[in-house]
């Protein structure tokens, strides 16, 4: 009896966290500099001493907020390339499907073979349908994270050619001081002017409908 089961080909869910990520190092003060500052401790005050006692002033400053994740659904460059994602998804869950169906197939006839076979015919056929069931395996996995680094690759260029300078452009035209991103922020009500995000969807759309997204390994 061939153990064998298709069923458990899995196409794996590549998921990304955000479009930037950030590594810290951590540095390790060498045990002799800690000696040293023991034998000489500084105060606070004096620790920053050279600190400027400049600050922004509340009455200068010009604050907005950017919902990033409502720019990622409403963009329609941004709409374009989860199109063209979903696409490319959709083609390999067919053909995932397909071959399933195929393998079942064999499957199917190597158990009905097992009488008429020899041994080692027999053992040959398992092993030859196990490699093509792995291949299999491997070939999807490796396509759908072809499609990610693709997806991924195409909105950083979008973002670095198009998205970035639209709000760079805002902010210079608003002469804001601050931008945060709505998402983390919390406001009160009735803060006319605060929500920047309808300008920059609008603006981005002006600039760009639509963005060739990279073809993704193996499609």
């Amino acid at each position: 009896m061939v153990k064998s089961n298709t069923q458990n080909i899995t196409i794996k869910n590549y998921k990304k966290t955000g479009i930037i990520a950030a590594v810290v190092l951590v540095v390790a003060v060498l045990g002799i500099w800690a000696v040293a500052a023991m034998r000489s401790p500084i105060t606070v005050d004096k620790a920053i001493a050279e600190v400027s006692t400049d600050a922004a002033s509340g009455a200068d400053m010009r604050i907005a907020v950017i919902r990033m994740d409502a720019v990622q659904t409403d963009a329609d460059a941004l709409k374009s390339l989860r199109s063209q994602r979903e696409s490319y998804e959709k083609k390999l869950r067919d053909e995932l499907t397909s071959e399933q169906k195929a393998l079942e197939k064999e499957k199917a006839e190597i158990e009905k073979s097992q009488d008429v076979l020899s041994p080692d015919a027999l053992q040959r056929r398992v092993v030859d349908y196990q490699k093509r069931v792995a291949n299999l395996q491997r070939s999807l996995s490796e396509r759908a994270q072809s499609i990610e680094e693709s997806y991924q690759k195409s909105l950083a260029e979008l973002q670095d050619k198009h998205l970035d300078p639209i709000i760079e452009g805002i902010i210079a035209k608003k002469n804001l001081s601050l931008v945060i991103d709505g998402r983390f922020a919390r406001t009160g009500a009735n803060i006319a002017n605060l929500d920047i995000t309808d300008d920059v969807v609008k603006s981005l759309n002006k600039k760009v409908s639509s963005v060739k997204m990279s073809t993704p390994k193996g499609f």
